[in-house]
C-alpha cells in the first residue's frame, strides 16, 4: 500500500508502520513521523490508541466497514489533536452493498461527529451488537429493544425479587435491613404537570432540569432547585410547582409501597404491589396503612380487586393535597406502634 501511494504521489515521502515490526524500529518510525520526516504514514490500526501527533490533521481509513465502532472512533480521534481543522475519510464500498451492522456503524460515525460524542457511540454500539447475556458469552439484542436504562431497571428489579423469594433465606439479613418493597412508582394524572415551553424555551435545558429533578434525593435539594429556577427563569408557574409536589409524592409513595398512583377527577387510586404473595402484605408498613385508614381518615378506603389491593381516596383536588395526604399517612406509618 505504501508503494502504491508513493507511485501515485511521487513528490510525497511515505513511511509505514505495523505491529510485526521490532519495538525500537516501530518507535523510530513514529518519532520520524512526528518530526515530519514523512508526509504520509501508512499503518495498521496499531495507532488507534496512545498516539498523539498534533501536527497530523487528516486520516484515511481504508475498508472502514471491516472495523468495529470503537476502532473507528479511536482512529478518528488520532487527528484534530490541536487547533488545526482535521478530516477523517472512511473508505468503504457503496452503502447498499454492505451488511446491516456495517452500515449502521458507519452511519453512527457520521451522526456523532461532535466533541464528547463517545458515550452516544458506546450506547449505539450496545444497540447494534447487543449487550450479551449476563452470565454467558452469547450476544443478545434484547437491550436494543428496550434501551440501556430500562434494561438496568428490569435487571435490578428481577434481582431484588429473587432475593426476597427464592433466595430469601440466603439474604435474610440484607432483607431485614430493607423496607423498600417498591423500587419505583408511576403517577398518572389529568392535571398539567410539566415545565412549560414558554418558561424554559430550550428543549435540552428542559430535559436536563427533568433529569435533575428525578435525581434530587431529599426535600432540601428540591427546595434549592426551586429557588434556582426562580432565580434563573423568573417566577415559577403553577405547573412547575405541581411538578415539584409530584416528585415529593413519588418518593413518599415508594416508601409506602405503592407501585402506581392515579389522580383523576379529584379521585386518588393507589395501586399496591401487584404480586399477592409479596412479603409486603405481611409487613408492618401494610398493617399500619390499614390502621391509618380505619382510625385516622374518613376520605380513604381499601378495595380488593381479585387478589390485588387498591387504596381509593377523594376528594383530592390538587397535587398539593395529595402530598399532604401521603405525608400524613407516611408520618403515621413511620411512628412507633
Amino acid at each position: 500500500m505504501a508503494a502504491i501511494i508513493q507511485g501515485l504521489c511521487p513528490d510525497l515521502s511515505v513511511g509505514y508502520a505495523h505491529g510485526q515490526m521490532e519495538g525500537h524500529q516501530l518507535e523510530e518510525k513514529i518519532l520520524d513521523f512526528i518530526d515530519r520526516k514523512y508526509d504520509v504514514l501508512v499503518c495498521t490500526n496499531i495507532v488507534e490508541s496512545g498516539v498523539d501527533i498534533p501536527n497530523v490533521n487528516t486520516i484515511i481509513v481504508n475498508n472502514a466497514h471491516h472495523f468495529g465502532l470503537s476502532d473507528l472512533h479511536q482512529l478518528r480521534g488520532r487527528v484534530g489533536r490541536s487547533n488545526k481543522k482535521a478530516f477523517c475519510y472512511l473508505l468503504a464500498p457503496p452503502m447498499s452493498t454492505l451488511p446491516s451492522d456495517s452500515r449502521k456503524r458507519l452511519q453512527t460515525l457520521e451522526q456523532h461527529s461532535e466533541l464528547g460524542s463517545g458515550f452516544q457511540i458506546a450506547m449505539r454500539d450496545l444497540d447494534i451488537r447487543g449487550a450479551g447475556n449476563l452470565l454467558g458469552g452469547e450476544q443478545s439484542g434484547f437491550m436494543a429493544e428496550i434501551g440501556f436504562e430500562m434494561y438496568q431497571k428490569i435487571l435490578d428489579e428481577s434481582i431484588r425479587e429473587l432475593k426476597r423469594t427464592e433466595f430469601k433465606d440466603l439474604f435474610k439479613e440484607e432483607i431485614s435491613k430493607q423496607d423498600d418493597f417498591v423500587h419505583d412508582c408511576t403517577i398518572d394524572t389529568d392535571l398539567e404537570i410539566l415545565i412549560p415551553d414558554e418558561y424554559v424555551e430550550n428543549i435540552t435545558e428542559r430535559l436536563s432540569l427533568y433529569q435533575r429533578l428525578d435525581n434530587c434525593e431529599n426535600d432540601q435539594e428540591l427546595e434549592e432547585m426551586h429557588i434556582e429556577l426562580a432565580d434563573r427563569f423568573g417566577a415559577v408557574p403553577p405547573q412547575v410547582d405541581d411538578l415539584f409536589e409530584t416528585v415529593k409524592c413519588r418518593r413518599l409513595a415508594i416508601e409506602l409501597g405503592f407501585e402506581k398512583m392515579s389522580l383523576k377527577s379529584e379521585t386518588l387510586r393507589c395501586h399496591f404491589i401487584n404480586r399477592p404473595d409479596s412479603p409486603y402484605f405481611e409487613s408492618n408498613i401494610f398493617q399500619k396503612i390499614i390502621e391509618y385508614l380505619q382510625i385516622k381518615t374518613n376520605k380513604a378506603r381499601l378495595k380488593q380487586t381479585g387478589k390485588l389491593f387498591l387504596l381509593i381516596a377523594d376528594p383530592i383536588p390538587s397535587m398539593k393535597e395529595l402530598h399532604e395526604f401521603l405525608k400524613d399517612m407516611h408520618a403515621f406509618v413511620a411512628s412507633p406502634s
